[in-house]
């Protein structure tokens, strides 16, 4: 299987990282190499951060007209080329291509169209003080800024920060997360050919202790939007806060699903499967935790169960696949080492609990059986923690 080298984008151009070092990318369902990644340092970043802060006068006082085009420009393309960045993101992460084709890819074009036209709309604020005197509010960008997104929803997520920030005249120095890559490269290429000007939109690959670090604590970058792990969301607060950068941090946590007897049991069911088991449970809001109301305990039980167990475990370029593979050899065993804890805590699985073994090509895959645990209690650590997240 050849491999892709993924480089930079910085000021317009993909450029090798200045170390001239690359980390392995892996496909989850083959666990093969399929990309070389850029394995960048504090120099990209600063590369990276010139680039945008030349940029960001002309960016930012160019016309909202002339901005929305470019980003509505990046919208359509990146629906034209909706089948290449699916089949990337099935690769990258793992999940069903039909899922990456129907929801995350048609999503992210949707935040730039979205906040491109959201500018052309927008309604000032004033109001009449004591003698005469009016507050009005402005809006204006910030400057250069930093948008750091995670593995489990690589292009949606990412562009779901960069998308507001660019609309709003900021520039941007941004990192996809280093499992999942390959669409934030494929974007850079839709970039350059939507005419964004150079070092608007600047995308520096690599290790979070190495690129997101330097970002974060960039003494000019203004901003930071990350998602992620509470841990991490904490150490960049504690980065940032002396530094009086804006901070928007998305992190863990643990979502209950209630389900009440007096519900609309087919539509409530329907609902459950997909909030517990789309993009094998990595989203971060997916109903992880479930309350049953008792007279509808052991019917939502056996239910639940028989359609989990029909769920088929497969390549994730089938059509008839619904579950794919989990994103990284480290975070399947993570989510194995939650099962045996759930047992010690008293849990017993009713589903699942496996890990798969997939025939043919995805043979060395990283697959996992659905799995549902009864008989925790509410304040067990299987019951308080994200299993999901790995940043």
């Amino acid at each position: 299987m050849s491999t892709k080298t993924i480089h930079n984008y910085i000021n317009g151009e993909l450029v090798a990282p200045i170390s001239n070092q690359y980390i392995d990318v892996k496909n989850p369902a083959t666990s093969e190499i399929y990309a070389q990644l850029a394995d960048s340092t504090e120099q990209d970043v600063e590369l990276a951060y010139k680039a945008a802060a030349n940029a960001f006068s002309s960016w930012s006082t160019c016309t909202t007209e002339k901005r929305s085009q470019i980003l509505l420009r990046i919208a359509d393309l990146i629906l034209i080329n909706l089948d290449k960045l699916a089949l990337a993101e099935s690769i990258d992460n793992g999940k069903p291509l039909q899922l990456a084709k129907t929801v995350d890819i048609p999503r992210a074009a949707a935040n730039f169209h979205f906040f491109g036209t959201a500018i052309l709309h927008f309604s000032s604020e004033s109001h009449f003080m004591e003698e005469g005197a009016i507050n009005y509010t402005l809006r204006q960008p910030l400057g250069v800024v930093g948008c750091i997104s995670p593995w489990n929803l690589p292009l949606y997520l990412f562009t779901w920060k960069i998308a507001p920030a660019l609309a709003a005249g900021n520039c941007v120095v941004a990192k996809p997360s280093e499992i999942t890559p390959m669409t934030a490269f494929l974007l850079s290429e839709i970039c350059i050919e939507a005419g964004l000007p150079k070092g608007v939109l600047n995308i520096v690959h690599g290790y979070g202790n190495k690129v997101g670090n330097a970002i974060v604590s960039h003494p000019k970058i203004t901003a930071i939007s990350f998602t992620g792990g509470t841990q991490t969301g904490a150490a960049i607060a504690k980065i940032a806060a002396p530094l009086f950068k804006k901070l928007s941090l998305e992190l863990g946590g643990k979502n209950p699903t209630i389900i009440f007897a007096d519900c609309d049991y087919e539509k409530m069911i329907t609902t459950v499967m997909r909030s517990a088991f789309s993009n094998q449970g990595q989203i971060c809001l997916c109903g992880s935790r479930i309350f049953i109301e008792r007279p509808l305990y052991e019917k939502f039980k056996n239910d639940f169960v028989n359609k989990t167990n029909e769920l088929i475990i497969g390549d994730p370029l089938e059509d008839k696949t619904n579950i794919g593979a989990i994103v990284s050899e480290q975070h399947l065993q993570k989510v194995i080492s939650y099962i045996d804890l759930s047992k010690q805590e008293g849990g017993k699985i009713i589903a699942g609990g496996n890990q798969v073994k997939i025939n043919g090509r995805c043979s060395n895959g990283y697959f996992l059986e659905p799995t549902i645990i009864e008989g925790l209690t509410y304040d067990c650590r299987t019951n308080q923690e994200e299993i999901l997240v790995q940043w």
